[in-house]
C-alpha cells in the first residue's frame, strides 16, 4: 500500500508541477560528480491546488548522507539479505538536502554524489524512497520501480543507459499518466526535465540531435518533458562521443 500511494503522489507531483535538472561533471581521469535538483514550480502548483495553495503550512529543512542513515538504523540493516545491503551500500556517499517551506514558497530537493568512476553512481532517483525504506523497515523487494538509470564512460564514449525492469509496471504507470494528463490538460504546467553534462574534452557527436552543444564543445544541454520521460524512459538514453 505504501508504494502504491508513493507512486501516485510521485506521478502527480512530477507531471503537474516539477522541474528536474540532472547535472554531471566528468574529469579526464573519469572522476566527477553528479547532482539532481528537483524544484516545485510554484505557478504550476498554485493552479493545481487552487484556494488550498494559500492554506498550505509546511516547513522542513533536512540534510543527510545516506551512510549515516544506515548507521542510524544499523540493527535493521544488519538483518537485510546480502543483495539488499549491496543496493543500499551503493548509496553510501549520496548527500541529500531537502527544503519544504510553504512560507517561503520554496520546495526543492538536491541529491549529490561524487564518484571515482561513473559506473559507481547509484540510481539516484530512488534515493529518497530507499531512505524511507531503511528508516521505516519497509521491504525493498516490494518497490514498484519500472526502470533503472546507469552511466558508463570509457574515456571516449559516455553513455546514459535506461533499462525497463518491469514491463507490466511500466504499462500501469503509462495508463495512470494518461489519466493525469487529461485531468490537467487545461492548465499551463511547467514540467521540464533537463540534462546538463560537462566533459573534459570536446564533443565529437551526440546520439540525440536535440542536444545543444556549448560554444567550447565541452558541454551539452538536453531538455525533455517529464511526462514523456515517464511514459518512455528509454527516450532519455544518450551516447556522447568525445574527440
Amino acid at each position: 500500500m505504501k508504494n502504491k500511494i508513493y507512486i501516485v503522489l510521485l506521478l502527480v507531483f512530477f507531471i503537474t508541477s516539477c522541474q528536474v535538472t540532472e547535472t554531471i561533471h566528468l574529469n579526464e581521469d573519469g572522476t566527477g560528480k553528479i547532482e539532481i535538483n528537483k524544484l516545485r514550480d510554484e505557478q504550476s502548483y498554485m493552479q493545481l491546488m487552487g484556494e488550498n495553495y494559500s492554506k498550505e503550512e509546511v516547513f522542513k529543512d533536512t540534510t543527510y548522507i545516506f551512510k549515516d542513515l544506515i548507521a542510524q538504523h544499523a540493527a535493521t540493516f544488519s538483518r537485510l539479505p546480502a543483495f539488499e545491503k549491496a543496493i543500499f551500500e551503493k548509496f553510501n556517499s549520496v548527500e541529500v538536502h531537502s527544503k519544504k517551506s510553504s512560507f517561503e514558497k520554496e520546495f526543492c530537493t538536491t541529491i549529490r554524489q561524487k564518484f571515482t568512476k561513473i559506473e559507481e553512481v547509484a540510481d539516484l532517483y530512488k534515493t529518497e524512497e530507499y531512505a524511507d525504506d531503511i528508516g521505516n523497515n519497509y521491504a525493498l523487494v516490494a518497490e514498484e520501480h519500472y526502470y533503472s538509470v546507469n552511466f558508463t564512460f570509457d574515456g571516449k564514449i559516455f553513455k546514459r543507459i535506461i533499462k525497463i525492469t518491469d514491463a507490466v509496471e511500466l504499462k500501469k504507470q503509462q495508463d495512470k499518466i494518461s489519466e493525469l494528463k487529461i485531468q490537467v490538460a487545461s492548465l499551463k504546467i511547467s514540467q521540464t526535465y533537463v540534462l546538463k553534462y560537462h566533459f573534459p574534452r570536446k564533443i565529437k557527436s551526440v546520439s540525440n540531435q536535440n542536444a545543444k552543444i556549448s560554444e567550447d564543445k565541452k558541454a551539452l544541454e538536453l531538455q525533455f518533458l517529464i511526462t514523456d520521460c515517464l511514459v518512455n524512459p528509454e527516450s532519455t538514453n544518450l551516447e556522447v562521443f568525445l574527440e
